[in-house]
């Protein structure tokens, strides 16, 4: 039995992940929901783009304060759920940022600009990707009805300060894990808008209910992560998780669930997937009790029941013991069954990364992005094989080449000075650090990097300026503040 821990990231009552207990039925009247219309009046206290400015320093501080999962394989495949989800929800702008937590508990939130985050507690406990899917489309549906904005108009204060408030006292929960952190705004306004955060629980269920439908799902999908909901409530004892105390899984709810399922006359629906037992069972061996032999754990696991999952668990457990023929063998026995699946293939070459086998091990990246042109897991292993074998230059290019759309990944700015230091590109480190502290929010460390990367610049003109409107980038700033 996985234990659950009980730190927490818990975010303010209508961000967090909830579902909370009423009704999901898709007929039930939106007389007593009081929904408002999403246009003008809105915009008038928040527009879009201000919820983009509050999300991107919401999202600097969740970066600076919270354990982030940097694993590609894992992100690339939410990510790419999480559009395909998209496509039937009413959200207009898909311009996501996913933010995954390394984190066990059960959670997932949605934030301003479009931010969802998800925990790597949320593959433990979702048994199948329509479950894990009903929890992104509730999210979704957070995201479309502009939650947030609504939250600070019904609010007794409708100034952006508010609203700024309110982010850094999410960012207060965050560092201190303490969920209390909350009570520092002004209780008037807190107890409006955790009163109307259940009205927006009932409404994100509704649209996210339909949506899960309409992405062609398995209806009773919600209902079944409601049971597993209720079972952690169960086997927590008297110390159930800060999540389940806030939002209670009933009985009733769960009854709920399961008859707006028969009630929406869809039989059947997709419930699972390869690629999804594929990353749960990566995640699961990653968050097998340490004090535990995982592999001796997922062996006699994948003895009992050899399941592409179990099979997944037993690969990560044996190469994370540096037993790569073993893990190899096993890995190929699934690649035959799934010779064209990408994260396979990936995970094929992460493991002859990690045997030093880098010529075998550039076949196959090269391989994946020849059907797969800048896939990120294969664009981001191929960048470490290179370093590995020396081949700094082009190591640099492949990751460079990354960061054209996703500039704002701090795990690739990092592992970009990674590759520079061990090229000796000492200004180049230091101009990568800096942004990779800029993301974090972390300005005087950014600063300090800027600086001694300027110091050791001669005559490059350019690379001066590209410095120089960095550092009068971060003085503004802090004028700003």
């Amino acid at each position: 039995m996985l234990a659950i821990q009980m730190k927490k990231i818990k975010f303010w009552a209508f961000l967090v992940l909830s579902i909370p207990p009423i009704s999901l039925s898709i007929s039930a009247q939106d007389g007593d929901l009081d929904i408002p219309a999403i246009g003008d009046r809105v915009s008038g206290v928040i527009s879009l783009e201000q919820e983009k400015a509050i999300g991107s320093q919401f999202l600097k501080q969740v970066y600076a304060q919270a354990p982030i999962i940097n694993d590609p394989l894992i992100q690339e495949y939410t990510e790419l759920l999480i559009y395909r989800i998209s496509e039937t929800s009413l959200v207009k702008d898909r311009d996501f940022k996913l933010v995954l937590i390394d984190d066990r508990s059960l959670n997932a939130f949605a934030a301003p600009g479009g931010i969802i985050g998800v925990n790597a507690g949320l593959f433990i406990h979702a048994d199948n990707e329509g479950q894990f899917a009903s929890v992104i489309a509730h999210e979704l549906a957070h995201v479309s009805q502009r939650h947030f904005a609504r939250g600070i108009l019904r609010g007794q204060d409708t100034s952006l300060a508010s609203a700024l408030v309110i982010i850094s006292s999410i960012a207060l929960a965050i560092v201190s894990n303490n969920p209390t952190a909350f009570i520092a705004g002004p209780a008037a306004l807190a107890q409006e808008q955790l009163r109307y955060s259940r009205v927006f629980e009932r409404e994100a269920d509704r649209f996210g209910f339909n949506n899960l439908i309409n992405a062609g799902y398995d209806p009773k999908s919600m209902g079944e992560m409601f049971e597993n909901m209720a079972k952690i409530r169960r086997l927590s004892g008297d110390i159930p998780p800060e999540f389940l105390l806030t939002h209670p899984v009933t009985s009733s709810r769960i009854n709920d669930a399961f008859n707006a399922a028969d009630q929406v006359g869809v039989d059947g629906g997709k419930t699972n997937s390869p690629e999804y037992q594929f990353i749960k069972g990566r995640i699961q061996a990653k968050y097998f009790n340490r004090n535990a032999n995982a592999e001796a754990f997922f062996k006699g696991e994948n003895e009992k029941k050899s399941t592409i999952q179990n099979s997944i668990s037993l690969v990560t457990a044996l190469t994370e013991n540096r037993k790569f023929d073993e893990a190899n063998q096993i890995l190929s026995k699934l690649i035959e069954s799934f010779p064209k699946n990408l994260i396979l293939q990936t995970i094929k070459a992460e493991i002859l990364f990690e045997a030093k086998s880098y010529d075998e091990a550039l076949n196959v990246v090269n391989s994946i992005l020849k059907v797969a042109p800048n896939n990120y897991p294969a664009s981001v292993t191929k960048g470490r094989i290179l370093a590995g074998n020396g081949e700094f230059l082009l190591a640099e290019q492949v990751i460079r080449d990354q960061l054209i759309k996703k500039n704002q990944n701090p795990n690739l700015w990092l592992l970009l000075s990674e590759i520079q230091r061990s090229a000796k590109n000492i200004i180049g480190y230091h101009m990568s650090r800096g942004e990779y502290y800029l993301l974090l929010g972390k300005d005087l460390e950014a600063m300090n990097e800027f600086q001694f990367a300027l110091r050791l610049v001669k005559n490059n003109f350019q690379v001066t300026e590209s410095i120089l409107t960095k550092i009068n980038e971060i003085k503004k700033n802090q004028i700003r503040r």
